[in-house]
């Protein structure tokens, strides 16, 4: 099914591109949330008589776009993490997380999903992420990840013994499982899984 874009649909293309997608993408999607119009004479017409001033906004967006992809291909950001032994982090930066600290260090609104980290980081270091900006247009802004709270081997044997817990919890069984722990005055959690036979 053609239909004409109102404006950008990423990987797809810009206000005024005539494109051809799946009927129920354009039903269910792109024609319910303003993001296309069906490609109809008399709505291709329109679009011809639009085109001087689809041109002039495409020249505007497109300057904007090389614009801020200069600005994150010379910034860096920095993502603290909780680290455990050897570097490797208890948890991992994910893209919404890249895209909070371009807005919180650079004040710049970036879109998550157009953050292109791929996988998950699970390390520390400094990392080149790429963040698609307009059409074909990106940037690539410098991540560096650690500086946060270093954990030590006792606090990551608690956090390692609430993962089995809740592991042990979640996954379906013929035992009952019983969970119990507590703070000690120094401010560990002292974790203990036990499983009983129903």
């Amino acid at each position: 099914m053609k239909v004409i874009l109102l404006k950008e649909l990423q990987g797809k293309g810009g206000e005024g591109d005539v494109i051809d997608v799946n009927r129920g993408f354009a039903n269910n999607f792109l024609l319910t949330q303003g993001y296309a119009v069906k490609a109809t004479k008399g709505n291709l017409k329109q679009l011809e008589e639009r085109k001087k001033n689809i041109a002039k906004r495409e020249e505007v967006r497109i300057a904007d776009a090389n614009a801020l992809a200069a600005k994150l291909n010379d910034a860096t950001v920095t993502v603290d993490a909780q680290v455990g032994e050897e570097g490797v982090l208890f948890g991992s930066v994910t893209a919404p997380m890249v895209a909070e600290a371009i807005e919180q260090q650079l004040d710049i609104q970036i879109d998550r999903r157009r953050v292109e980290l791929g996988k998950p980081i699970k390390m520390v270091g400094t990392y080149e992420v790429p963040v698609s900006l307009y059409r074909d247009i990106k940037g690539t802004v410098t991540v560096v990840v650690g500086g946060g709270a270093v954990v030590d081997e006792e606090s990551a044997e608690t956090v390692d013994a609430f993962d089995e817990a809740l592991e042990i919890a979640e996954s379906p069984a013929d035992e009952t499982v019983e969970i119990d722990g507590e703070v000690s005055e120094d401010g560990t959690v002292e974790v203990e899984v036990t499983e009983t036979e129903e």
